[in-house]
């Protein structure tokens, strides 16, 4: 058995993150490197001077010594407190210095004297020594190394604070960058980031603002071309209604027979590619305006699959009322059948479970380039099945009226659409207000209104 191993939390993949840990170790390594240095060489100073006032003593106690004159207060032949070491290198024949504990003094609650800097030198084959008291050389020191730790804490918590500043200008600046990306994905065209940094040429830019403005101007070209296909499109199935209405005014004068019955089922082919181009074109455009009510879904798709005219089996696990808009409801519900239907193989079932309408056939399923990319126009698997429209336009509908449109190839197989509605939540008479008188007035509150399930 593979065991994953352990994950990071997410919040520390974030740039402001890494770069604190960043901050603060190179704060903490300067901090500690500049310590140590200034530590050493305060010390070697202050040890050095006292070093040299401590030899100088033992010049004075040594010629006390060999004047035979009373030796001066702290020193004596190995006196006791003498370091070891050092008695032994004055007994060899050296002169040496050494900080260490002093005697024994009277009020000290230890027993043991202050800090204090020993010096000793040879006399008759024993240790003639003294002592100067080192105590305010080592609170000296020890007060040094207070305040490197303090202001090393206070410029690493400085150097922080100003780093994270800059820090969290630049990632929200990317992170205003990567919305506005976001945006355009989803189809807000529109969405700039619009640094400012790019709007006045005078001002340096940095790597933030040259990314802002190669986006600005990625979406700028990306919408003048789609907005042109848009056009061309739209402009295209105007221009083809005009003949395709005297094509079909045409085709009603022919003789009966079959060549006629094949005019006029091509005629009303290119008309419903026509609607579908301009249906479309406004999905594209985003121009178009949702009318939303209050309907009972169940009702609503039971009439679809009747206006359908096609063998679907509808099941009903669950009732439920949804806000939306019922033209563009019944539009994607006929898609999806229609689509089962065309590409798929019996029994096709569609399910109604609360705010959620499955569609399922049991034919070879959706293609791969479908479930990876989403459906694409006027591509299909197979020949003679449509233009590919049918699910790009239910998509496009499904959009409009906030349904999520998901597809799938279920294990047993066929192919499976699903659509979750945003479900109607009733309120108390009092929260509604008006409400009621809205749904009215759209008219069709329990879904009895009659109208074309397909129209354009």
């Amino acid at each position: 058995m593979r065991r994953r191993g352990l994950r990071s939390p997410s919040w520390t993949a974030g740039l402001t993150w890494k770069s604190a840990v960043f901050l603060t170790v190179m704060c903490c390594t300067l901090a500690a490197l500049l310590g140590v240095l200034v530590h050493t060489a305060v010390t070697r100073q202050t040890v050095g001077h006292a070093r040299e006032k401590a030899l100088e003593r033992l010049e004075v106690v040594t010629d006390a010594y060999e004047a035979g004159e009373p030796l001066p207060r702290g020193s004596g032949i190995d006196p006791p407190g003498l370091p070891a070491s050092l008695r032994a290198l004055a007994a060899g024949g050296e002169r040496g210095t050494i900080v260490a504990d002093g005697p024994h003094r009277p009020g000290d609650p230890d027993g043991q004297g202050g800090p204090a800097m020993w010096a000793a030198g040879p006399a008759d084959g024993r240790a003639l020594a003294t002592w100067t008291d080192y105590s305010h050389s080592a609170r000296t020191i020890a007060g040094l190394d207070r305040a490197i730790i303090g202001s090393s804490l206070l410029a690493i918590a400085a150097t922080l604070f100003v780093g994270l500043f800059a820090v969290g200008r630049v990632t929200r600046r990317l992170h205003q960058s990567a919305r506005v990306a976001r945006r355009i994905s989803a189809g807000d065209l529109d969405a700039r980031v619009n640094d400012p940094r790019t709007a006045r040429p005078v001002r340096a830019q940095d790597e933030v603002a040259i990314v802002a403005g190669a986006l600005d101007t990625m979406a700028s070209t990306l919408q003048r071309k789609l907005q042109a296909e848009q056009r061309f499109t739209a402009d295209v199935a105007h221009e083809l209604r005009t003949p395709l209405t005297g094509l079909s005014a045409a085709a009603e004068l022919l003789p009966p027979g079959r060549p006629a019955e094949l005019v006029r089922d091509r005629v009303r082919a290119m008309r419903a590619l026509t609607e579908d181009l301009l249906e479309i074109s406004r999905l594209d455009a985003r121009t178009e305006q949702v009318d939303l009510a209050v309907h009972d879904l169940a009702p609503l798709a039971e009439r679809v699959v009747r206006a359908s005219g096609t063998d679907t089996e509808v099941r009903v696990t669950g009732a439920a009322r949804v806000e939306t808009d019922r033209r563009r409801l019944e539009r994607v519900i006929g898609n999806l059948v229609s689509n089962a239907h065309r590409h798929g193989a019996p029994p096709v079932v569609l399910s109604v479970d609360g705010a959620v309408v499955t569609v399922r056939d049991h034919g070879p399923g959706f293609p791969a380039y479908l479930l990876e990319g989403g459906p694409q126009r006027f591509r299909t698997e197979g020949a003679g099945k449509g233009h590919g429209l049918g699910l790009t336009i239910a998509a496009g509908q499904a959009q409009a009226i906030g349904a999520r449109l998901e597809v799938g190839n279920p294990p047993d197989g066929g192919a499976l659409a699903r659509m979750t509605l945003p479900e109607y939540v009733h309120l108390d008479e009092e929260e509604r207000g008006g409400e009621t008188a809205v749904d009215d007035a759209h008219g069709d509150p329990d879904g009895s209104h009659e109208g074309p399930p397909h129209g354009p």
